[in-house]
């Protein structure tokens, strides 16, 4: 930061200073890409997951711009496969019919 500082107070721009600020900024992208897309996806993850759904579909996050708000009108609109109720929990069971009485010896 000091170098980006003092480079902004300079007259003349040092070439080699340049240089060298523009490798660290291209050194410390790939870093930054990682942490931004880790805090988009883990999250997405873990709610596909619980809804029910693949969590690979959290990977629809990665397309640019249109992805994230993809996903979010499936999990939105979508019936979740944890939400569906069994069929026999449902419909309670029938009675059963009575029982005939034992026969006397």
């Amino acid at each position: 930061m000091h170098t980006l500082a003092l480079f902004l107070l300079q007259t003349q721009p040092d070439q080699e200073a340049i240089q060298r600020m523009v490798i660290a900024m291209m050194a410390m992208m790939p870093i930054i890409f990682l942490v931004i897309i880790a805090i988009i996806i883990i999250p997405c993850w873990f709610i596909c997951k619980k809804a029910g759904f693949s969590p690979w579909l959290s990977l629809v996050c990665l397309v640019p711009s249109l992805g994230l708000l993809i996903l979010l009108y499936v999990l939105a609109f979508a019936e979740w496969p944890s939400q569906r109720q069994p069929l026999q929990a449902a419909w309670p069971n029938p009675p059963l019919p009575p029982q005939p009485p034992y026969p006397q010896a």
